[in-house]
């Protein structure tokens, strides 16, 4: 939190670090409740705005890569695909503990999203684009060495993962960006982008280099709009660039 908000004192950075956590654990007990309920139950905690960029991606490309976050409730945006109408796949890593990995399948697969785990994700990916649909990709997370591009995150050069640019300029699928935000207790709002402009350049790593930096600002924006619904206790910077690399 220092590095990403300077400006502000020790002690609001230790307020803004104790709702972080109050977060998180009001997060688990909604995911709680979403194993335990109906599933409609849930659905009637959201609302979206923006709904009118999903809807117009479709008609004009009919698939769609969604770029997201670990913000909000952020399993709920696999529920909001339910009511937005269109199948959604969703790239994930399997959790370490097998335990709490079958947890989380059972709730992801409650709300009817396709799971794809990321080791080997490549060509299920394509298919559920070659069929119509959305595939989510969390891109919030830090990359390691071999899989990501150094770009900059509040200020900071961060390792982030080539994966969904280079399947946006495989596939010609536009990136939208999809986040959703608690607004109080039972009330979530799911906010719908329009698609990031496609690179400018010609030369293909510096064009994932481009599109990658502009996923990590639409990150970035969405999270200093809500600082304290963002999983600050990933370390977002632990891969650093080669001492001699340009920050």
């Amino acid at each position: 939190m220092a590095l990403a908000f300077p400006e502000l004192t020790p002690a609001e950075r230790r307020c803004l670090a104790r709702r972080s956590w109050q977060h998180l654990g009001m997060t688990l007990v909604e995911l709680a409740r979403l194993l335990a309920r109906p599933l409609d139950a849930t659905l009637g905690e959201l609302t979206f705005e923006g709904l009118e960029h999903l809807r117009r991606v479709m008609d004009e490309h009919g698939r769609a890569l969604i770029l997201t976050a670990h913000l909000g409730n952020w399993e709920y945006l696999t529920a909001a695909s339910r009511l937005a109408g269109y199948p959604l796949s969703v790239v994930i890593r399997p959790l370490d503990s097998p335990a709490l990995d079958a947890l989380a399948d059972a709730m992801r697969r409650k709300t009817g999203a396709a799971l794809i785990d990321k080791r080997g994700a490549l060509r299920p990916v394509l298919e559920a684009l070659r069929r119509g649909g959305l595939v989510g990709i969390l891109l919030d997370q830090n990359a390691a060495r071999r899989e990501g591009v150094f770009v900059p995150f509040f200020g900071r050069a961060a390792s982030t993962s080539r994966s969904l640019a280079l399947l946006a300029l495989r596939t010609g699928a536009p990136v939208l960006p999809i986040f959703i935000r608690r607004e109080g207790p039972g009330r979530h709002r799911v906010v719908i982008e329009p698609p990031l402009a496609r690179p400018t350049v010609n030369d293909p790593e510096q064009a994932v280099v481009e599109l990658t930096t502009r996923c990590t600002q639409a990150i970035e924006a969405a999270i200093r709009s809500a600082p304290e619904q963002w999983l600050w206790s990933h370390d977002r910077w632990r891969t650093r660039p080669p001492a001699s690399a340009p920050v």
